[in-house]
C-alpha cells in the first residue's frame, strides 16, 4: 500500500505472506476520513482462515462516518458482532467447525483514540520516545503470567505460546477488549499482526516509526521479519498523529467511554 495522509492522520500499511506459509490470512483496513484502522489474522490451525480475516474487514468497512467518539465505538462493536454472527453460521453450514480470526482496531475522534481487540493482534503506541502496548494477548501464556503462575522469562520458553483465548468466530458473542485515551500531538500508533512481533521486538518497533513516515516505518518493519525468518503472515500498520495545528490539549475522560 502506499502510505497516505488524510487529515491529521499520516497512515502506511504492509502485509506479506512470509517465507513459510502459503496463504496470507492476515487482512487489514485503513480508513483515516472515518477514524478507524484495524488488522486481523485467521486463526491458525482452523479451516478458513483468510475467509474469517475478510469477513471482519469487510464488516468494518461498511460502517459509515459518525457524529462522535462514542458512536464511533458503539459502531465497530455492533458491526464486529455482525461479523462475528456470519462466521458462525459459515462455521455451522460447514459442519460446527471453527473459522475465527483475531482483531486489533484503533479508532480516532476529536482528539481521542480507543482500541478494540480480541486475541495477540496488538496495538501500540509511540509517545515522547517511548513505546507501550496498548492492547494486552488473549493468549495462554499471557493468562499465566499475568496470574503468576509464570515469570516473563519463563513465557519466553513456554511450548503453548501460540493458543490464544480470544477470538472473533469462536464464540456466540464476540469477548472484545477496550482501552482508550487522549490523543497527543506527535503519537504514533502501530497495529501487527503477531509475525511481526515473533521476529521484531518493541524497541526495533520503536527505532523504525520514530523519524521515518508511516509507510516507511511499515516497509522496514516488515522487512525485518522477512530477514529473520518470516515464520508467519506478517502485517502492520503505523499511524502518526499529526494535527497541523489543531487542538491536542484534551485531557478529559475519554469520549470514548460509553454504558457498558
Amino acid at each position: 500500500m502506499v502510505g497516505l495522509v488524510v487529515g491529521a492522520y499520516d497512515t502506511g500499511a504492509a502485509t506479506h505472506v512470509g517465507k513459510v506459509r502459503k496463504r496470507n490470512e492476515d487482512s487489514y483496513l485503513t480508513r483515516p476520513e472515518v477514524g478507524l484502522w484495524a488488522v486481523t489474522d485467521g486463526m491458525g490451525g482452523h479451516q478458513s482462515g483468510d475467509l474469517a480475516s475478510k469477513t471482519i474487514v469487510d464488516a468494518l468497512n461498511l460502517i459509515p462516518p459518525q457524529s462522535t467518539a462514542a458512536d464511533l465505538l458503539a459502531a465497530c462493536e455492533t458491526y464486529v458482532a455482525e461479523a462475528n454472527q456470519r462466521l458462525r453460521a459459515i462455521g455451522a453450514a460447514r459442519g460446527d467447525i471453527i473459522i475465527g480470526a483475531t482483531l486489533a482496531t484503533l479508532l480516532a475522534f476529536d482528539g481521542y483514540y480507543a482500541c478494540v481487540w480480541s486475541g495477540d493482534s496488538r496495538i501500540y503506541i509511540v509517545r515522547a520516545g517511548t513505546i507501550l502496548q496498548l492492547s494486552q494477548d488473549h493468549t495462554e501464556v499471557q493468562e499465566l503470567v499475568a496470574s503468576g503462575q509464570l515469570t516473563p522469562e519463563e513465557a519466553q520458553r513456554y511450548p503453548r505460546s501460540n493458543i490464544i483465548t480470544r477470538a472473533i468466530g469462536v464464540s456466540d458473542e464476540p469477548e472484545l477488549e477496550i482501552t482508550s485515551g487522549p490523543l497527543i500531538e506527535g503519537d504514533s500508533f502501530v497495529i501487527c499482526s503477531d509475525g511481526l512481533t515473533c521476529h521484531v521486538g518493541n524497541a526495533e518497533i520503536l527505532a523504525r516509526v520514530t523519524d521515518n513516515s508511516a509507510q516507511e516505518a511499515c516497509d522496514h518493519l516488515v522487512a525485518l521479519a522477512l530477514e529473520r525468518g518470516g515464520l508467519d503472515n506478517v502485517t502492520v500498520i503505523v499511524v502518526h498523529y499529526r494535527p497541523r495545528g489543531t487542538s491536542t490539549d484534551a485531557t478529559g475522560p475519554a469520549d470514548f467511554s460509553i454504558e457498558r
